[in-house]
């Protein structure tokens, strides 16, 4: 009965074992990526959800891209530039999220856009209000699914995924 018990009653290896490369559990990564293929599925929607929220919430941050400056909110949705920058966005963050169990791929990755972004003035800052837009984005799109597993686990994948741009920013300064 002890072996059953513990059996059934043994928290899930998924939950518990963490990636030390990561700090994610095999489930955290499991909830990203499936909740992350569903935004794929429309990517440039979601993209331009994500950006001109962003912009919304942060007008500030819009004058640092040249193209969308002092470009209405409104007009930026269609305008095809604006979709194209929003499906690399996606893009980048597709590729880092796949690699998430080849931690190299996914710092040379991710540290390559933190060059680029620390070359043309960006700050850590920026990243940081662009994090609390996605997590809310992510909970208009999810609804009642963003329970509070969910949020951490975006919430723990970000702050990685931020590091390594940071590390860019960093090293693009140098």
């Amino acid at each position: 009965m002890g072996l059953i018990t513990s059996y059934v009653f043994r928290p899930s290896e998924e939950v518990v074992q963490v990636d030390p490369a990561t700090g994610l559990t095999t489930r955290q990564k499991r909830i990203v990526r499936d909740s992350w293929a569903i935004l794929q599925k429309n990517s440039i929607a979601s993209g331009v959800a994500i950006m001109t929220s962003y912009f919304k919430e942060y007008p500030e941050h819009q004058k640092a891209f040249p193209l969308f400056r002092d470009k209405p909110l409104e007009e930026l949705a269609n305008s095809k530039k604006f979709q194209a920058h929003c499906q690399s966005i996606m893009s980048t963050l597709s590729n880092a999220l796949d690699a998430l169990d080849d931690v190299e791929l996914m710092d040379a990755t991710l540290q390559l856009t933190g060059e680029r972004h620390g070359k043309r003035g960006q700050r850590k800052q920026q990243f940081l209000d662009l994090k609390k837009v996605i997590m809310t984005v992510l909970e208009s799109v999810f609804g009642a699914k963003f329970t509070p597993e969910f949020a951490t686990a975006w919430d723990k994948t970000i702050d990685l995924l931020f590091s390594k741009i940071f590390l860019g920013m960093e090293n693009s300064n140098s």
